[in-house]
């Protein structure tokens, strides 16, 4: 009847508007990655030319995801028949694609940890406060030790290769380190130690986090593991939820006009 093809309709274009939000979504957080200069984040977006690559890619998908939205609503309501099989088969695309980089992620993880162990043990080998190259890159990676309440990668035992503190005898250790209130106030830089014995000291003098930032990594993917699987699962329900409905649609939109069909 009516009444049904119409609520049919209006839950389908219901839909088709939350994609027009999921790709927003996406395309957002494509462009935070870009933008971002105070994370974990920015420490890989700005030593990894595969992630700035991922985050076009996403800005990407985040676009064709709403264009995708409103050519669905176009099509659902104007019953367009092409327009819907081409917004099936875009979402179908979209769907094997995230399915595809899931599973290249899960089992290239050790590939990608030592990627990242190379990237940060570059970055704490050459850090230099006062040279103001890639600044942001240190900065970031400051930024991390102290939300992350850890220091170097795999611990602070990393930082006894940066070529100023060797200098220094490893009288000085990294601010963004600390545990001490002295340093709460500094984030960036280099500390001195109170007393350094006979001159010269090691990372195990220093009052600083014991657990390296790989570990704290770890740890809050682990604590976020739900979060970050019920969004993965909400997005693939909805996509599939959006597929279904537009062949439906589709077949639906093909019956009516079969019906029109003047008798001979």
């Amino acid at each position: 009847t009516a009444s049904s093809y119409l609520s049919k309709l209006i839950s389908q274009l219901y839909v088709f508007l939350l994609f027009q939000i999921l790709g927003a979504v996406i395309l957002g957080f494509g462009i935070w990655i870009l933008a971002d200069k105070t994370s974990f984040i920015a420490v890989l977006q700005m030593s990894s030319p595969s992630l700035k690559t991922g985050a076009y890619i996403l800005i990407g998908v985040g676009a064709l995801t709403m264009l995708m939205g409103f050519l669905g609503c176009l099509g659902a309501v104007n019953e367009i028949r092409c327009l819907l099989g081409l917004y099936f088969t875009c979402l179908m695309v979209i769907l094997i694609t995230q399915v595809a980089a899931g599973l290249v992620t899960y089992f290239q993880k050790e590939t990608l940890k030592e990627e990242l162990s190379h990237i940060v043990g570059s970055l704490i080998e050459n850090y230099d406060p006062l040279n103001d190259d890639e600044r942001n890159l240190k900065d970031a990676w400051d930024y991390v030790q102290t939300q992350i309440a850890c220091c170097g990668w795999t611990g602070a035992k990393d930082w006894e290769s940066n070529e100023i503190l060797a200098s220094q005898s490893m009288t000085a250790y990294p601010c963004s380190c600390s545990h001490s209130s002295k340093d709460s106030q500094v984030d960036k830089g280099f500390c001195k130690l109170d007393v350094p014995v006979n001159g010269t000291a090691t990372y195990a003098d220093w009052p600083v986090h014991e657990q390296g930032c790989m570990d704290g990594v770890e740890k809050w993917l682990k604590d976020n593991l739900g979060v970050i699987l019920g969004v993965c699962t909400g997005v693939a329900v909805i996509e599939l939820l959006g597929m279904i409905l537009s062949i439906s649609l589709c077949k639906n939109i093909h019956s009516e006009d079969y019906t029109k069909v003047p008798k001979s």
